[in-house]
């Protein structure tokens, strides 16, 4: 059977964008770290950047004409071919939250959604270790794997217009902490404290790719 082939397309003309074929996983996604490691190498690409299941590389020298630009498509393409998972071993971040109450305000919709009881949300959402997948959406957010799927819930379909940073929240099959207060379609279910940016830090963000976190039960809040 033929292997998968990314999805790569451009990004106005200083970037493109490359998808990863299949499911995201944490396996796929430690192929993108591996293959951002091998292009931030290549002279004319000037940043690669890890998203969730994909990669954005930002050129230094942007191809010149078509025959350029499909050359580094494949070259890209066979860099993936060849990406051997990079596994990385960061730190575990224990977490306490806060489920319910006014600083989970979603919660409820989370209850009718699933079927499930508030208490069994919590203990399915604090069961995992969530791998840090990739930094984005704001400085300091981290994106990440291994929410259990039975308490998957659609966004928002009207956005609330600010959550205070250190909100737990439920967007589709993922779930994430906002970093600083800002607008969000995801349903907050919790909140925690902790300083995710320091721009005064080297890195400024806290956590890292490979780094993973574990949520604990302070409490929960009818």
């Amino acid at each position: 059977m033929a292997r998968q082939r990314p999805s790569i397309s451009l990004l106005g003309t200083t970037a493109l964008l490359l998808e990863a074929p299949g499911e995201m996983s944490l396996g796929a996604q430690q192929r993108i770290w591996a293959l951002a490691r091998e292009a931030q190498t290549w002279p004319e690409m000037r940043e690669a950047v890890p998203g969730m299941n994909n990669l954005m590389l930002t050129f230094m020298r942007p191809p010149r004409g078509l025959g350029a630009l499909e050359a580094l498509e494949a070259r890209l393409c066979d860099a993936w071919d060849a990406a051997v998972a990079l596994p990385r071993e960061g730190r575990i971040v224990e977490l306490p939250v806060v489920y319910g109450g006014e600083g989970g305000p979603h919660m409820t919709d989370v209850v009718a959604h699933t079927g499930l009881s508030i208490e069994r949300i919590v203990e399915l959402h604090s069961a995992p270790v969530y791998p840090v997948y990739a930094l984005g959406s704001h400085p300091g957010y981290c994106y990440l794997g291994g929410m259990d799927a039975r308490i998957a819930t659609p966004r928002r379909k009207v956005p609330v217009l600010s959550i205070p940073g250190g909100a737990v929240s439920i967007g589709g099959a993922q779930t994430g902490v906002s970093a600083s207060a800002g607008p969000s379609g995801w349903n907050t279910i919790g909140s925690t404290a902790m300083s995710f940016f320091d721009p005064t830090q080297d890195p400024p963000a806290a956590l890292q790719p490979g780094d993973m976190i574990r949520f604990r039960v302070e409490g929960i809040v009818r």
